[in-house]
């Protein structure tokens, strides 16, 4: 897909994200918004899977850790066709299975999580049984930052250097920012980028929201032949409202009517000048 056309995607996700979440009157705000880009790109630009191919064995694996910002992988997923977007308009609602966090039974979605430090272990060992199939299929996963505190994400990394599974990517939210507090103030994660070196994988760092770069560090996956991937995307949560960024209580907080209102006013002036510059 071409840049242009993932830019405008990724603002008019942002507008279906909040409109799914002002509708349900529930959800993870922030970090829908600042992995939305991550998903946007890998889903348009990079991964090999659709919902024509989602039943084969050469699909590509995308597993999201970071269960809770789950709106953000609804609103991508029926925007590739998976399932019918008016769908979310039940979401949170009894009976309905667009729940808070991703289940196997919606149409798109590889696994079930939510219990954080699980994403990880499980893309790891899809990334070892493709590689005892010989086979090209890539797995990628999305942690939030808050959750490298769990320990099954160190002992994952250690099975997925020991093994060489250089056809795995995690790719970290840094978003610096948890439920309660910043990062540094609950489990400080610095020197993040050593830390993960140590433990055998290959580690770059890119910026979160930048759709250029994102494309092209995927694109040129692995990043050393033999290492799994860890890519440390700097994002913001809140990511393209003003009154959210590094906002701490818009972790799952819902917009008012007014803050609603005032939200997709600037997402409609972010589209209307970047078609200005598309002119």
């Amino acid at each position: 897909m071409q840049l242009e056309e993932l830019k405008r995607k990724s603002i008019e996700n942002r507008k279906k994200v909040l409109q799914y979440i002002y509708h349900a009157k529930a959800g993870h705000t922030g970090g829908s918004l600042s992995i939305l880009d991550i998903l946007n790109v890998l889903y348009n630009d990079v991964m090999n899977v659709s919902p024509e191919n989602f039943d084969s064995n050469d699909r590509d694996r995308f597993i999201q850790s970071k269960g809770h910002s789950v709106e953000a992988l609804y609103v991508v997923l029926a925007d590739k066709g998976f399932f019918p977007e008016e769908d979310l308009l039940t979401m949170c609602q009894y009976n309905s299975p667009y729940i808070g966090h991703p289940t196997k039974s919606i149409p798109g979605i590889e696994q079930n999580t939510g219990g954080l430090g699980h994403g990880l272990p499980i893309s790891s060992g899809a990334a070892l049984a493709a590689k005892k199939d010989n086979s090209a299929v890539k797995v990628f996963t999305v942690l939030g930052d808050g959750e490298m505190a769990e320990g099954s994400n160190w002992e994952a990394m250690m099975f997925a250097a020991h093994y060489k599974l250089d056809n795995l990517c995690a790719i970290l939210d840094y978003n610096k920012l948890q439920i309660t507090a910043p990062n540094a103030d609950v489990m400080g994660l610095e020197p993040i980028d050593q830390k993960i070196e140590a433990f055998g994988w290959a580690v770059k760092h890119v910026d979160g929201h930048n759709l250029e770069e994102l494309s092209k560090t995927f694109n040129s996956l692995p990043l050393v032949e033999g290492k799994p991937t860890f890519i440390i995307a700097h994002t913001t949560k809140g990511k393209g409202i003003s009154y959210m960024e590094n906002v701490l209580k818009w972790h799952h907080g819902v917009p008012s009517k007014e803050q609603y209102d005032l939200a997709m006013e600037e997402l409609d002036l972010q589209l209307q000048e970047l078609e200005t510059v598309l002119k």
